[in-house]
């Protein structure tokens, strides 16, 4: 959508704290020991106490209230009862939702408690690389060289990028135009970034993978090599300068 008055604006602000506020409390409420559905439960209850409704649900009837992606899982894993989550796990929460018609997305992936794996490195490349797109990105900017940066980035620190999972425009719905926001750079890709439109910018930043498939539960992604890969998304509105971080408070920012 793109931003015509300061009602939308508040609208996507309020949509946006609500699934920040529910990440950042997700995210202290895990635990070794738990499973994915009570973390997920959680999350659940938090939105419904924001007054929001959850996404993936909403709109495609995805079998959990938020998506939970541990260790090999790149993105949609299924909450559930039989996933325990370990000391040292790399976890990813995608929390997406809509509140009085206005939609937004954020998720991140953290190591829980001690980093026993080295995970940290690529969790700390991929939040950074995403601060560093979005730095770039105002007015007029092709979409294709926010890929490409985005891309450059994280071979410089010896990563690659899922290039079949992708950023996209949101605000009135989940996914809308721009519907193809890559992690690389996409020479076809011919659009730009406008002022006052809001964009969910995301980094999947690969140990070796560049291709994410569904494991056979019609959900979950993950790559064929075994590959680890960390996520982070923000909901952002274009502007002429830096753009407005929407969901900027939800403890993964710095």
């Amino acid at each position: 959508m793109s931003i015509t008055n300061q009602a939308e604006l508040l609208g996507m602000q309020k949509v946006s704290e609500a699934v920040a506020v529910t990440l950042k409390k997700m995210r202290e409420y895990a635990q070794p020991g738990m499973s994915t559905a009570e973390l997920d439960n959680y999350g659940r209850t938090l939105l419904t106490a924001l007054g929001a409704r959850p996404a993936p649900k909403l709109t495609y009837g995805f079998p959990g209230w938020t998506c939970i992606s541990v260790n090999n899982e790149i993105a949609h894993g299924i909450p559930s009862r039989k996933t325990i989550l370990r000391e040292g796990d790399l976890v990813n929460v995608d929390v997406s939702a809509e509140l009085n018609g206005f939609w937004a997305d954020n998720g991140g992936s953290f190591v829980l408690g001690e980093d026993l794996r080295q995970h940290q490195a690529l969790v700390d490349a991929s939040r950074s690389i995403l601060q560093t797109a979005i730095a770039h990105i105002h007015d007029g900017v092709k979409i294709a060289m926010v890929g490409g940066l985005i891309e450059a980035e994280a071979k410089r620190r010896g990563y690659r990028v899922i290039k079949n999972l992708t950023g996209h425009g949101i605000g009135r719905g989940l996914h809308e135009a721009p519907h193809s926001v890559a992690n690389y750079y996409d020479p076809y890709n011919k659009s730009r970034f406008r002022k006052n439109s809001v964009v969910a910018i995301e980094t999947f930043i690969s140990t070796k993978a560049t291709w994410a498939y569904e494991n056979g539960d019609g959900w979950t992604l993950v790559a064929r090599d075994g590959s680890f890969v960390a996520q982070h998304e923000h909901t952002i509105v274009v502007t002429d300068g830096l753009p407005l971080v929407l969901t900027k408070d939800n403890g993964i920012w710095e």
